[in-house]
């Protein structure tokens, strides 16, 4: 199970140089997961760098197949805010890690080289 940060998808949808294929290739993979914040991550982004891309790219990360979307509730929270205290993170990319911890992911799909840090 691969949990896909919202800057792939970003990356797949505008991107057509090499990290624009990479980003491609991971959401192809069979069984992914990502945090209900990646669809406002992906819109607020998109919108802003290529408004007329926003809703079909925000439609097809929703329909994505054999992508699960993990909802955010309390325990989650609880979960990312421990991360905030252990390694330094900003409170969404807690709630990231978090959530690929709760998914059970074997790893982060990201260019955020912060994720790394975490263990699980």
């Amino acid at each position: 199970m691969l949990y896909l940060d919202a800057n792939v998808f970003i990356y797949a949808a505008i991107n057509t140089q090499e990290i624009g294929e990479k980003a491609g290739s991971a959401t192809k993979n069979p069984t992914s997961s990502t945090s209900v914040l990646t669809f406002d991550e992906v819109f607020w982004s998109i919108k802003k760098l290529k408004p007329e891309l926003a809703q079909e790219t925000s439609y097809a990360l929703l329909n994505f197949p054999n992508l699960e979307i993990i909802p955010a509730d309390r325990k989650l929270a609880l979960s990312a805010l421990k991360i905030i205290n252990e390694y330094n993170l900003a409170p969404r990319d807690a709630l990231h890690a978090a959530t690929a911890i709760a998914s059970k992911a074997d790893c982060v799909v990201s260019t955020d080289a912060h994720f790394d840090k975490i263990k699980s």
